[in-house]
């Protein structure tokens, strides 16, 4: 997307650099050598999750690769973060779990994808992506969650993002898309920074146009999570404005607390108005009263507002907890 195509393009920032990923072309990947007892992959079971990802994720991040035999992204996956995590020399851990043999934990998470990686941190997921990513995203990763190795001009980037992004969780929606600009003029296939100037398309009420830029995009960017995340959170506001009147829904649960159907289409209004706890909290209720309403959908429908939000939305963070707390008490 071109500055000219982007109703922020006047607020467009600098950067003192350009962009410059991933360093020197990666070796070919090869399989990964065994690796001893004590070092820093092994298989995990449902039996032993709690144990090897929970409690250890206490010590350092620990990476959980969920996946399966017949999945070719994951032998693509695999011998490349095993390379990564062993040259980290501790920085973090890799568990590897079969989801053919394990299905039960990937379910509760949400993992409807693989391969899917996500990162514990003190006992709670933390951050995660989804796909054979290349080596760099694969440093860059284990860099957010475990602390950068060396600073550069990725690093940088990523902390005129953050910024940006906690401009945009302000309300100042013009700091944010500057920076986010600036990012795009310096790398413009990077899809978070895409994804956050749709985000500020959102926040100043044009839908519309935030569709038509995603609509735009190629195939690859477009499949990338940040960008897939704008996607739904649209398709949630679209859907949102068709489900009647907030105050009669509140009238509807003040008579009678256990109209779950009720109670989830005010979940899917309070989230699109931004009071994503109390979103949370609807839904959360319903799972506490009836597991079975809608075959699990209050859960399913959480999993989905995660997805929107981010692993690292205090919203998601809150609401993992206490997803945790219900699952696995």
């Amino acid at each position: 997307m071109s500055g000219n195509d982007n109703p922020y393009s006047n607020s467009f920032g600098q950067m003192s650099a350009t962009a410059s990923y991933g360093g020197a072309p990666a070796a070919p990947a090869q399989a990964a050598a065994p690796v001893a007892a004590g070092g820093y992959i092994k298989d995990t079971t449902t039996a032993t999750f709690g144990k090897d990802v929970i409690e250890e994720s206490r010590n350092q991040p620990v990476l959980v690769d969920f996946w399966a035999p017949w999945c070719g992204p994951c032998k693509q996956l695999t011998p490349v973060i095993e390379k990564v995590v062993n040259e980290a020399q501790g920085r973090v851990k890799l568990v590897k779990m079969n989801i053919d043999d394990h299905p039960s934990i990937a379910g509760q998470l949400g993992i409807q994808s693989i391969p899917a990686v996500i990162a514990f941190v003190g006992g709670r997921p933390a951050d995660g992506f989804m796909g054979a990513v290349p080596e760099s995203q694969i440093r860059e990763f284990i860099d957010r969650v475990a602390g950068p190795a060396g600073a550069d001009q990725a690093a940088e980037i990523e902390a005129v993002l953050v910024e940006a992004d906690g401009l945009l969780a302000n309300g100042d929606v013009n700091g944010a898309a500057q920076l986010y600009g600036a990012v795009m003029q310096a790398d413009p296939e990077n899809a978070r920074a895409l994804a956050g100037m749709a985000q500020c398309m959102i926040a100043a009420n044009q839908h519309e146009r935030a569709r038509e830029v995603l609509s735009e995009l190629p195939e690859t960017m477009a499949a990338d999570p940040a960008i897939q995340a704008v996607v739904k959170k649209l398709e949630q506001i679209e859907e949102a404005r068709k489900l009647g009147d907030p105050v009669a829904l509140e009238d509807t649960l003040a008579a009678n607390p256990d109209d779950h159907e009720a109670r989830i289409k005010l979940a899917k209004i309070r989230n699109v108005e931004g009071a994503r706890e109390e979103a949370a909290d609807h839904l959360l209720y319903i799972m506490r009263k009836d597991r079975t309403f809608d075959d699990d959908g209050a859960r399913r429908q959480l999993l989905q507002f995660f997805e929107v939000w981010g692993f690292k939305d205090p919203a998601s963070v809150s609401g993992r907890r206490k997803l945790s707390a219900l699952l696995f008490s």
